[in-house]
């Protein structure tokens, strides 16, 4: 396998959630630090297997550690910097009771935010963050 680069973000590639928050990233990752791949590609197989076939969580890969659903979602915006920062705030919240806000949504995420019908493709423009399989 290639150098990983230092931060790797896992998601869903076919839920409509997921890929809002993709954009959502890529709109404000002005360091160019983050890079993308989906849970159902050959990449995240090989990194969290249990988690690219059940596709419930969020992955975030940083210097080799992985941290999943709300613990993700934190690091990552702490990680964009800015006032994005501020919701590390949130850290102080159990994640017993943080995680399972997340899984309610994540059972829901198709029904509420669509899903499609194969895996995200990069725009020209992007590719350079995607992971490639």
């Amino acid at each position: 396998m290639h150098d990983q680069p230092k931060r790797v973000i896992l998601f869903d590639g076919v839920c409509g959630l997921c890929n809002l928050w993709v954009d959502f990233i890529l709109k404000r990752d002005r360091k160019d630090v983050f890079r993308f791949a989906p849970l159902q590609g050959e990449f995240a197989n090989q990194i969290d297997p249990k988690t690219s076939q059940s596709l419930d969580s969020i992955v975030y890969l940083v210097s080799g550690k992985k941290y999943y659903r709300t613990g993700a979602i934190l690091r990552i915006l702490r990680d964009l910097g800015g006032i994005w920062s501020i919701v590390w705030l949130f850290w102080i919240v159990p994640y017993f009771l943080r995680d399972p806000l997340y899984a309610l949504l994540a059972r829901n995420r198709y029904r509420i935010f669509g899903k499609r019908e194969v895996c995200r493709l990069p725009k020209p423009h992007e590719r350079d963050k995607f992971i490639e399989n």
